[in-house]
């Protein structure tokens, strides 16, 4: 009877997780998570050759260079919450862009980056060496938690990259807090200068 009891209560336990979803996110601090995002940002700028400093902001999307951090919702994933976010949750992401970036720069930085985080392990889940016009190039690792998009734009000559790191929760987070953590935070200049 005993045992049978406690296989009912692993077999409830592993309804509800299935029911609200199970949210196991590690515990860090939005900071940490932005630098996190950011170095990834950097280290394909640096694949690139990229050598330009980029400083933090944008002036006009889609035209100028861009620099910049934001924060989004993570949710539950739960058969029955599908599109509950958790409290205390976040996901940084870090965006950037250079306009004026011929052919002779992007098309060979591109497929050097491809190689690179092909290299690394990371999945590959598009890549378009000039296809139809289009250059960009897709990856991700851990089952998608941690992203990286990058296009180019030929008529353009204008370059977007990304990275978007797993959820977590902020340690500092507390019930009623307002906004989402680390919506306030802004990143460092992008660039050569970056290097140690």
């Amino acid at each position: 009877m005993g045992s049978g009891c406690a296989a009912l209560v692993v077999v409830l336990v592993l309804l509800v997780q299935l029911a609200w979803g199970s949210s196991d996110f590690s515990r860090v601090a939005p900071e940490d998570m932005a630098d996190r995002a950011f170095q990834r940002s950097q280290e394909a700028y640096d694949v690139m050759g990229f050598t330009r400093t980029v400083r933090p902001g944008v002036e006009d999307i889609g035209v100028s260079t861009e620099n910049t951090l934001a924060s989004g919702y993570c949710y539950s994933g739960g058969l029955l919450s599908l599109d509950e976010t958790v409290d205390g949750a976040y996901r940084m992401s870090h965006r950037w862009a250079l306009n004026h970036v011929p052919a002779s720069q992007a098309v060979p930085g591109l497929r050097r980056l491809h190689q690179q985080l092909k290299d690394e392990g990371w999945e590959i889940t598009s890549y378009s060496d000039g296809e139809k016009g289009n250059w960009d190039l897709f990856v991700q690792r851990d089952d998608g938690d941690e992203r990286m998009s990058f296009t180019w734009f030929p008529d353009r000559e204008y370059f977007m990259g990304g990275a978007t790191g797993p959820c977590a929760y902020d340690p500092g987070w507390q019930d009623g807090d307002p906004g989402l953590s680390g919506d306030d935070l802004w990143p460092p200049t992008l660039g050569h200068a970056q290097r140690n």
